[in-house]
Parts: C-alpha cells; structure tokens; sequence
C-alpha cells in the first residue's frame, strides 16, 4: 500500500472516530459520514443523548423533525465543540439551526452542520512530502413537521451531504479519488399527551421515532465501492411533571434506544437504506481487522437516558448515561449539563465523563446558544 493511500485511510480513519469509540476497521466497512450522527446540541447531549420524544426546540430538525409542528414563533441555534480532545488534533464541530414560524402553515426548520477534520500530510511512495491539504465534511437541508391531529404530528427533512477527506483528483493506487456527496432524507412521528394532572401537579407523556439519513451510498473513487449512509432509527419517550402544583419546579426523565440501519453487501458496496430496513434485523458480521466478529441484534441497539430540572423556566441541570455494546463500538459514558434562560437569549453546555480512559470522546465539552423570539 503506498504512503498516498495511507494519508487517505488515516483522514478517512480520522472521520470515523467522531463517533466510533475505537478505531476499527469495522467501522470503516460500517458507513460514511458518521459526523451526520453527532449529537448537535447541548441540552439533550447533557441527557445522554436522549432526545427524541423531545424535539420542542430548532434542533428537532436533528432529533425529530415532527417536533417542530408543535412549535410557535422563531428559534436560532448554535452549537461549537472541540472534537476529540485528547487527541490534541485541530478538529471542531459547528452546528447551526433556525425554525420560522409561518401562520397556517407551520414551523419550517433550516441547518447547516460542519466537521473540520485538520489539516493533512500529502507524502508520495518515497515519504516526500508534496504538501499539506485540509479536510471537512458538512450538510445542509430543510426540516418541516405538521400535525395529523392535537397529540400527533409526522415530520421530514431533506439534506444535502458534502464530504472532501483529500483533494479531488489524488491518484490513489490508480484510481482518482473524489469528492463524497450524497442527500439523505428524514422521516419522523412524534406524539404528545393532553397534560394530565398527578396529585394535583401537571404531567405530560411523549413518545417518538425518527428514521434518518435515508439515501444513497457515497462513492470517494472511481471503482463501483460505495460506503453506505448512517441510517439511523431512534425511539423513545419522555416524561415531564411538576414538582409543584405552580410549576416553578419541573422534571424531564427521556429514553432513547437507536440502531444503525446500515448493511454492506456480499460485494463490499453498501447496501440501499430501503433494503437495509428490511435486511438489518438479525446477527451482524463484520470485520474488527483481527478476523469477523458476528454482533447479536441485541448488542446491535443503542440506550442512551436521561434527566433535565428546570427551576422557573430560568436554571436547569441535566445529568445522562449512554451504553453501546463493546461488540458493537463500545461507548459508555455519563453526561452532566446545565442551561439558562433570560428573556429570548439562552445558553446551554454539556461535558462528557467516559467510563473508560484515554477514550477519544473523553472530556469533550459542548456549548450552544440560542435566541428565541
């Protein structure tokens, strides 16, 4: 293998570890752009990840698309974070959401998310170094969610995925590299509970699922191998109460349980997301770089839950867990978060504890901001 084809498999290899615990080639054979499965904001990373029964502000474009029927007025949301910390590498993570509200027609959602991965050496077969290239990945698209009645709304979105991990045009072993792109398209639902009352304080129960980033495979070279998209389904629900019959004290508890839907085919290309719903419920085999490795459907499901207090709509403090099967990546951590609110301005920062050492998501600290108006 020459050293032109290494620097493209470390930058490649670099942009899998934004969400794999370890790098594996496993999760090279897995999916592309795993950058797309970066949770973006810090409130519901401060919950373990936890957020789909959520979706009540812009980032529902994220976590469930459907959630933005229930919203009114409009909402700007960033999100910054240092990636991979430990690693001491020039990496970031930018997100930047917007809901505007129309009347009669609803909430429609905008994003832009963007992955710096560094800067890279380019060196030929002889380990001459030819110069130093950057790369990144992002996407952009639209989200719209509209109600079927007062409890229950369906959501979509659509966007475009852009991925340069070298500059197009390096031969590499004879092939041209390329440029990846792709769009990958939502589908949600999400339901929503008439507030009830618990001993004279008020509830509300939610419930939903999101199946993202359907689309076609991304092809980096000119040979027909096509690495497949991170489909992703996620379920969950959440369950809001006062703590007090005034509703100056509340408490948010929500449980997410999300799966890969993406499978490679006999031939090494990946496998279209509409046969990967049906073809991905049983033992997967893959390769760890040791020998195949076969994962049981049930260490193939990610948990992620989590708790959010809210004092007057003013202060909140989130704490969260989230578990992957070693077998199948082997993420576990815990999450602390804290939030506040003044007016139409907020604020929100999550931090990642790993309950493993030198895990390259370790101390990886979140911060949003938003303006709601």
């Amino acid at each position: 293998m020459s050293i032109m084809k290494n620097t493209i498999i470390t930058a490649a290899i670099t942009a899998l570890l934004v969400i794999s615990s370890s790098v594996s080639m496993a999760q090279v054979a897995s999916t592309a752009v795993p950058f797309l499965q970066i949770e973006p904001d810090s409130r519901t990373a401060g919950m373990g990840n936890a957020g789909v029964a959520l979706a009540d502000n812009a980032t529902a474009i994220f976590w469930n698309p459907a959630g933005l029927a229930f919203q009114e007025g409009h909402e700007v949301n960033f999100t910054h974070a240092d990636w991979l910390p430990n690693f001491g590498v020039d990496m970031f993570y930018d997100y930047l959401a917007g809901r505007y509200y129309v009347e009669g027609i609803g909430a429609i959602g905008a994003h832009i998310t963007f992955l710096n991965l560094g800067e890279q050496e380019m060196r030929d077969e002889a380990n001459n170094l030819l110069g130093t290239f950057s790369s990144y990945e992002f996407a952009s698209g639209v989200s719209y969610g509209f109600k079927i009645n007062e409890n229950f709304a369906l959501g979509t979105g659509i966007r475009f995925i852009f991925s340069n991990l070298v500059p197009p045009g390096t031969d590499v072993s004879g092939q041209t590299a390329r440029n990846g792109t792709s769009v990958g398209v939502d589908f949600a639902g999400l339901y929503r509970s008439t507030p009830f009352s618990v001993a004279d304080r008020q509830a509300q129960v939610r419930a939903g699922f999101n199946l993202s980033n359907m689309g076609p495979s991304i092809q980096y070279t000119d040979e027909a191998q096509k690495d497949a998209l991170p489909t992703l389904l996620r379920v969950g629900w959440a369950y809001k109460m006062d703590l007090d019959r005034n509703g100056f004290n509340t408490i948010t508890i929500s449980n997410d349980i999300s799966k890969i839907m993406a499978r490679m085919e006999d031939d090494g290309t990946g496998m279209s997301s509409l046969r990967a719903l049906v073809g991905s419920w049983d033992t997967l085999a893959r390769n760890d770089g040791q020998g195949t490795v076969e994962v049981p459907l049930i260490d193939q499901f990610m948990i992620g839950m989590g708790a959010e207090y809210w004092y007057d709509n003013l202060f909140a403090l989130r704490a969260g867990y989230f578990y992957e099967s070693p077998n199948n990546g082997g993420r576990e951590f815990i999450t602390l978060g804290a939030g506040l609110r003044y007016n139409i301005f907020g604020v929100d920062f999550s931090y990642i504890y790993t309950l493993e050492e030198d895990h390259p998501l370790a101390n990886t600290l979140r911060f949003s901001a938003l303006l709601n108006f």
